[in-house]
């Protein structure tokens, strides 16, 4: 019966992603002498472009109509000679222009910049903004999203560390949760790490259930990329990268600068690889949990835009069952993402940690040399 209402659940945030994503993509009014045009290629994309971006709003659904965006704003955070803190509301989604002790702001494509008084932004030989960017630390939607998940994280597994402390069966949430966390113990940290599994089980455990849980709100009507963050996951990648350098044994240190039993001419070829390897590594953390929850994000919308471009009756049931199909593979990439992203930083720590027998069985009188 429970894995009724799961599922049951589950269809319904899919239904929800799905109808009010396709609501962003209205009809326009006919022109005089003229049929009612649909949004364009470049209007979808540009709506694409928005839901993947980092916000100072949290936008739960606009009027296609009328414009009216329906949300709340969120505190801006600013150091120019002097720290200015005020709501992001003062942009009006970025139409108006700040001004705090006589300096004018604008926000442009999520980025705050100092301008004069006609909001002129300039662009430099790159094609970039050449305007000067003050110091920006403001609670943008994916820094609330971060600090909800914490809560909500630490709310849940305090009250199953009471339990597991109280040494009584986990009840509530603590029984879903309870396979997962042995799950995680067991299954990676255990086989990956060895015997100091102990150690990092706490920070595999909170970075997986970090991923995941972002991930899936990516999968609600929130407008969520937490994880389609390249900054967001730079950062989980660079934890595990200090994790794995700080935690290094000799040995480790040893097969990177000087790899034993090999010619001293290969061990200088060798180092700088090693050394390169350092960095991949953390690299492709990054890159492959940015990649693919990106990547789902830019199908499902796009599907939705095509309902809109072609609008008929067989194109538009079409497009729809075909998002719900890639909305439920990315359920499953949510959390085979979250997976693969603990399971490489368990590998890497195991082999920073790995220690190597360096005893020879010639050299041990109670084994007969052949």
């Amino acid at each position: 019966m429970q894995k009724k209402n799961v599922a049951k659940f589950l269809l319904a945030c899919l239904l929800m992603f799905v109808s009010f994503n396709s609501q962003a993509f209205s009809v326009k009014e006919p022109q005089e002498g003229g049929d009612a045009k649909v949004n364009t290629e470049e209007e979808i994309s540009e709506y694409i472009d928005h839901h993947l971006a980092d916000s100072h709003y949290v936008n739960f659904f606009s009027d296609g109509e009328t414009g009216a965006h329906y949300g709340f704003s969120l505190p801006v955070i600013l150091w120019d000679n002097g720290l200015k803190v005020f709501s992001s509301g003062k942009f009006h989604h970025g139409e108006d222009l700040a001004v705090i002790d006589g300096q004018h702001y604008r926000l442009y494509h999520s980025k705050i910049y100092k301008t004069d008084a006609e909001g002129t932004i300039t662009y430099g030989e790159n094609g970039f903004p050449a305007n000067e960017r003050p110091l920006d630390f403001s609670i943008t939607k994916n820094v609330l999203y971060m600090l909800v998940v914490s809560l909500l994280m630490l709310l849940v597994f305090g009250g199953l560390a009471k339990q597991y402390k109280n040494r009584s069966v986990p009840k509530g949430s603590g029984r879903v949760l309870e396979p997962l966390v042995l799950y995680v113990r067991d299954e990676i940290a255990k086989p990956n790490i060895g015997k100091n599994y102990r150690k990092y089980t706490g920070f595999l455990l909170t970075v997986f259930f970090f991923i995941w849980i972002l991930n899936l709100l990516g999968m609600t009507p929130l407008g969520v990329n937490v994880t389609g963050n390249i900054a967001v996951t730079m950062a989980l990648a660079l934890i595990t990268f200090f994790i794995v350098q700080f935690s290094g044994n000799k040995d480790y240190w040893k097969h990177i600068f000087w790899m034993p039993g090999v010619p001293w001419p290969m061990k200088i070829v060798l180092a700088p690889i090693e050394v390169l390897g350092m960095f991949t590594k953390p690299f492709a953390l990054m890159i492959r949990l940015f990649a693919n929850m990106t990547a789902g994000h830019v199908i499902i919308m796009t599907l939705l835009g095509l309902i809109v471009v072609f609008q008929n009756w067989i194109a538009g049931p079409a497009f729809f069952g075909f998002t719900i199909f890639i909305s439920i593979i990315e359920l499953l990439v949510a959390f085979l993402q979250a997976y693969i992203f603990t399971l490489l930083s368990a590998l890497y720590i195991g082999m920073a940690v790995e220690e190597h027998d360096h005893h020879h069985p010639a050299d041990n009188e109670d084994i007969p040399v052949l």
